[in-house]
């Protein structure tokens, strides 16, 4: 049984203030606290309390599903932006097992042979589609190595569909919504890459071609953007048809569109990559200074349920920035207080939950201002349940989870290795 929500935890901001501590060593000193209270001075040593939802979490094995008190260890693999599916494969002599679980109940397909060993690199957002790679590979990672032509295979849970030689250096990032093409990173010059571009391999011809503008038109060869900074973090629309993906650090970029109509551009580090998956296109919404200019891990982004508002943040600068998806335009920015160290957000109808170092704090989307924030053990994850009731957070070897409106802690358990939040598994 889950325990009793504890008191509480949310604290106004003006409690948190002190004239003579700074607000990073007050969070510090009380996480200590609080860390020591529940957990008996180890903050591994949680309690097995039962999952509220089934709920994906990275470790240093990979993907594990948690459900309930249950524990599913699925190793390497990918899942579907809303966690519903993941796609496993492990070796197999020669070649490679694959698998698709369903994450609400666990249920696993048999397994396939693919012949030749295959990383999982993208899943369709139907979950009915998977491209694989010879090698572990990153849309939002580090940057590839050198290669002249890139073997990628198209899978789903009864085998193999396709295999594709293409060539130069790619990366798929994602499927088309109709699953006719596949939306790859080309990495430029192929052999000794440090910059990118996104191009849409026809899945019928193998052929890799330019994508469309917002105004459904090929864009011309000389306008393609070229990019050399880092991809942050990529969410996914609720509706499955664009794709948000945050870039940080893009020194001399112009955008497609200042290309075509010959303007110098502007002085942009960062920039949301706008990618719809149906109609095709690609649109960059630019994010005004600071963003872009502080490390990449301080930089977070979350959509709200309804996937009208997409939220930005660097709480390197203490920055936040408000997107309206159907514009996408930067409707309104705010500045919080800042904190150097990696973050984590999520998103209410009613509030943004962005977590660093060893605070969370909940800003109010109606003013764009914190209304409360508690200290609580290193972050390394943030996510919310499917009502947005529960809050879940990562920390070191442990999940937790909280009342979202008032921060009470409801429960927690120990996740050894825990890396990270997937987040929680929407039934199929």
């Amino acid at each position: 049984m889950a325990r009793e929500p504890s008191a509480p935890r949310w604290c106004h901001p003006d409690m948190m203030a002190n004239t003579t501590i700074s607000r990073r060593t007050l969070l510090t000193v009380l996480a200590g606290a609080g860390a020591a209270a529940l957990t008996g001075c180890d903050p591994t040593a949680a309690s097995a309390d039962p999952v509220p939802d089934p709920l994906l979490v990275t470790d240093d094995g990979g993907l594990t599903l948690l459900r309930g008190t249950d524990r599913q260890t699925l190793g390497a693999g990918v899942a579907t932006a809303d966690g519903r599916l993941v796609y496993t494969a492990v070796a197999d002599g020669a070649d490679t097992a694959l698998r698709r679980v369903d994450a609400a109940s666990g249920n696993a397909s048999e397994r396939v042979r693919l012949p030749g060993r295959w990383v999982p690199q993208t899943v369709s957002t139907d979950g009915t589609r998977l491209a694989l790679t010879t090698e572990a590979l990153s849309a939002t990672g580090d940057r590839p190595a050198g290669r002249d032509e890139t073997l990628v295979l198209i899978a789903d849970a009864g085998g193999v569909r396709q295999r594709l030689r293409l060539p130069g250096n790619v990366v798929p990032e994602a499927f088309t919504h109709d699953l006719t093409g596949l939306f790859v990173l080309e990495w430029l010059p192929p052999a000794a890459p440090d910059r990118y571009r996104v191009r849409l391999v026809d899945l019928a011809t193998g052929i890799a071609g330019r994508l469309l503008t917002r105004t459904k038109e090929v864009v011309p060869e000389e306008a393609e953007e070229e990019m050399r900074g880092d991809g942050r973090q990529a969410v996914l629309a609720p509706n499955h048809t664009v794709l948000y993906t945050l870039y940080t650090h893009q020194p001399d970029h112009r955008h497609t569109r200042d290309r075509i109509s010959g303007r110098p551009g502007s002085d942009v580090h960062a920039f949301v990559h706008t990618l719809h998956l149906e109609q095709r296109w690609a649109y960059c919404v630019d994010l005004p200074h600071p963003f872009g200019e502080g490390a990449a891990e301080g930089h977070t982004m979350a959509l709200t349920p309804d996937g009208s508002r997409l939220y930005v943040a660097d709480v390197g600068s203490g920055a936040v920035a408000e997107i309206s998806t159907e514009e996408l335009t930067v409707r309104r920015t705010a500045t919080l207080a800042a904190d150097r160290a990696p973050a984590f957000a999520a998103a209410s109808t009613k509030r943004l939950y962005l977590g660093s170092g060893t605070g969370v704090r909940a800003v109010d989307l109606t003013g764009l201002t914190v209304t409360a924030e508690q200290a609580t053990d290193p972050v390394t994850g943030l996510a919310l349940s499917p009502d947005g009731s529960r809050l879940y957070l990562g920390h070191r070897a442990v999940v937790s989870w909280q009342d979202a409106d008032s921060g009470g802690e409801l429960g927690r358990v120990g996740v050894p290795g825990l890396a990270g939040l997937h987040g929680p598994a929407r039934p199929v």
